[in-house]
């Protein structure tokens, strides 16, 4: 097995895209995404997937089921399946986070630049997760 090495810090200049996934697993998925100043990932649920999200940069809210809360750079939020929730880009720079999906989420490998483009990715069926 080959070791994945990623610099938290270094990875969110080399994808300035609104989300990249960076590996799947069987198991699990990571995936970095960056929000603009004023946009949001949207709200959403995912039935199947637990999510963890770690904040790299940046200030947002986080809106999981009626609570919220400020999020910024070093706070990690838990979204367990089925539970409805968005995160909000609230500062004048983007928004950086990894995520974590359980099982994988998105088609291996997804490159999506702007959120219209991940959007109709997910409409058109062109990001579905790999089958196990």
């Amino acid at each position: 097995m080959t070791i994945r090495l990623w610099s938290r810090e270094a990875e969110p200049e080399a994808s300035a895209e609104f989300r990249r996934v960076l590996w799947t697993g069987e198991h699990s998925q990571l995936v970095i995404m960056t929000i603009q100043p004023g946009g949001d990932i949207g709200e959403e649920t995912h039935w199947d997937n637990d999510q963890i999200l770690s904040f790299v940069s940046g200030s947002g809210k986080a809106v999981v089921e009626d609570d919220e809360q400020f999020v910024t750079a070093g706070d990690i939020v838990a979204v367990p399946a089925g539970t409805r929730h968005n995160f909000i880009n609230v500062g004048p720079n983007p928004l950086v986070l990894y995520t974590i999906y359980g099982p994988p989420h998105h088609a291996d490998g997804a490159v999506h630049a702007t959120k219209e483009d991940a959007e109709k990715a997910e409409v058109s069926g062109q990001d579905e997760p790999p089958q196990g």
